[in-house]
């Protein structure tokens, strides 16, 4: 018993300390970074809040206050042995060694100095804070400027910056400036991995690609489309001419989002949340009524345009990474859905095969599945209905009617051509929709 309560006595004096050490981690920071390549060497500059650094003694005056006169030490041993640890600057694919510190000091929150690189980089290479001022090392901010040794400052660079121990969310922006050309802009959340800062068209496609196929692979409503566009084919050319018309679709309103012809409006991506959950009852429902499906590549492109704008909402945030090859981006990013659209759907075809060959009839198996997605889209529906009808009515404006104008003259050309494309194939199984033969008996 006395050894129990020793144990318990233990635990309880440990838990304030376990508390606190949780509390310590901050919930939230920003980290701010430049990038710039110059002759022989690289500038990097990074500015992060201390309170992201809790296992470090900073010199200390009376109140807690931080002795500024003795803090440079203790801020260069973070910047060397912990922040130059946790970003690798690559040139050429290899990593560059380790960097020297040049400068180091800690900024007051209100130090706005690091909206642009010359400002932070006078900041840094400028007079120290005044030795009375007073701050506490929680409130204080750590920048620091690191050179490394290059080969040219003409060279591929890609950094790899892992600052997400700093907080539960981190987010790094930063700011690459190569030499004659345009700056480029990233927000990287959390460890981003590898990023070319200067991509080549080549680097570009491929990240592309993977997103695409990925972005597919984990949208429930855009694989709930598919299976809908699945179950009423059993040959491959009719079901791949259907998949390809909404590929296509979707490439058009996602290039269109990409250059700015999309609705910039709050209530726009709602809107279209809605619509594709509506394209997947529809879809389902027309399975289980079994309507004329000749056609239904024109149904299938249709609802892919909206599908498009639906992809753009997750692809802003990575357009960053296309550098200057914007157009190659998204090509790359429509090929990788479309060879996730191939391999989701081979998987969806053999499962179906094989369920309506050993488990049920392929018409009772067809209702089954259709009613089921159609029970799940409609809640989708009326869920994302629900967060539409918070907006107000959008206001009609000059610019907002051009635009409406400029789509639905698409819309009404896109149409046309559909119904002069004459039928491309009568499929078969028990969806055909050409009459029953009267001869036959």
């Amino acid at each position: 018993m006395a050894s129990r309560a020793i144990v318990a006595l233990a635990v309880l004096m440990a838990l304030p300390a376990i508390r606190a050490s949780a509390h310590d981690i901050p919930r939230d920071v920003t980290v701010r970074a430049f990038v710039r390549p110059d002759g022989d060497r690289l500038r990097l500059l990074v500015r992060l809040p201390l309170r992201g650094i809790t296992d470090v003694e900073y010199p200390r005056r009376e109140r807690d206050f931080v002795d500024l006169p003795r803090v440079e030490q203790a801020l260069r041993d973070v910047a060397t042995h912990w922040l130059a640890e946790q970003v690798a600057i690559y040139e050429e694919g290899t990593r560059l060694g380790a960097p020297r510190v040049a400068s180091v000091r800690m900024s007051l929150e209100s130090d706005r100095s690091f909206a642009s690189y010359d400002q932070a980089f006078a900041h840094l290479t400028g007079p120290l804070l005044s030795d009375d001022t007073t701050i506490l090392w929680e409130q204080g901010l750590l920048d620091v400027l690191f050179e490394y040794s290059t080969r040219s400052d003409r060279s591929d660079f890609a950094i790899h910056a892992a600052f997400d121990r700093l907080a539960l969310k981190v987010m790094t922006v930063l700011r690459f400036l190569p030499p004659g050309g345009a700056v480029r802009a990233y927000e990287l959340s959390g460890d981003a991995g590898l990023v070319p800062l200067d991509p080549r068209w080549h680097q570009a496609a491929l990240r592309f690609v993977r997103l695409g196929a990925d972005h597919i692979l984990g949208g429930a409503d855009h694989l709930l489309f598919l299976l809908c566009l699945t179950i009423p084919f059993r040959r491959a050319w009719p079901l791949v001419t259907i998949v390809t018309s909404f590929t296509v679709a979707h490439s058009i309103t996602l290039i269109a989002s990409a250059y700015g012809a999309a609705p910039d409006a709050l209530w726009f991506p709602p809107l279209v949340e809605t619509v594709i959950a509506l394209s997947i009852v529809y879809m389902a429902l027309e399975n289980i009524v079994a309507v004329q499906l000749r056609r239904r590549w024109i149904v299938a492109f249709l609802f892919g345009l909206v599908h498009g704008f639906g992809f753009s909402f997750g692809l802003e945030h990575t357009l960053q990474f296309a550098g200057a090859h914007l157009l190659t981006s998204l090509l790359s990013f429509n090929v990788g859905v479309e060879l996730g659209q191939i391999l989701v759907i081979a998987a969806i075809a053999t499962g179906l095969a094989a369920l309506f060959r050993f488990v049920v009839a392929e018409r009772v198996g067809a209702i089954i599945l259709s009613a089921l997605v159609a029970h799940t889209g409609w809640h989708w529906m009326t869920e994302r209905l629900a967060v539409l009808n918070q907006f107000p009515w959008p206001s009609v404006t000059a610019a907002g009617l051009a635009m409406g104008l400029r789509w639905l003259m698409v819309l009404v050309a896109l149409a046309g051509i559909s119904w002069l494309i004459p039928g491309l194939w009568r499929p078969g199984g028990p969806y055909r929709d050409e009459a029953p033969d009267s001869s036959t008996s």
